[in-house]
């Protein structure tokens, strides 16, 4: 069953780095207190995810600030160690990214893209959750991989 707007948050675990180890870190623990955008995509370092779509958020951040987001999320399929490298690539900056590298979320949430014919796996489709308090308020689903509904732009302009 795939996850909706006005769902409530499910209970996962996503894995961070922390000096350099993996950590286990709950949906509860990042998202009930907060009101927080997750941003999912089909994977770090790929062309339209590092080009097209996470430099919106960053070109961004401050306008989502101004907006009442607390906190900005990305969230892929990857392990913890490429998404820490991957946010590196952006230089320093303030979004937070987070691996659900045992398809916990992925399972859960329904938001599957099978890349397999390209060598990829499932994947978590792309996709903006506005997560407050553990509510998911609004939703841009972009049903797959493409990037329309999911860009910084369109969240911000909808928030």
């Amino acid at each position: 069953m795939k996850i909706n707007k006005n769902d409530t948050f499910p209970n996962v675990e996503f894995r961070v780095l922390v000096d350099g180890s993996p950590k286990v870190v709950s949906s509860s623990e990042l998202f009930n207190e907060k009101k927080v955008l997750l941003v999912g995509v089909p994977g770090a370092f790929t062309p339209t995810c590092s080009n097209d779509h996470l430099p919106g958020f960053l070109k961004n951040y401050n306008e989502f600030k101004k907006r009442g987001i607390d906190q900005i999320f990305f969230v892929a399929i990857n392990d913890p160690f490429v998404m820490a490298e991957w946010g590196k690539l952006f230089g320093k900056n303030e979004i937070k990214f987070l691996s659900d590298c045992n398809n916990d979320f992925l399972e859960k949430s329904g938001l599957e893209l099978d890349l397999s014919s390209i060598g990829l796996g499932k994947r978590l489709s792309r996709f903006v959750m506005v997560i407050e308090k553990g509510l998911i308020t609004n939703f841009f689903d972009e049903k797959g991989g493409e990037l329309e509904v999911s860009k910084a732009e369109n969240v911000l302009s909808n928030l």
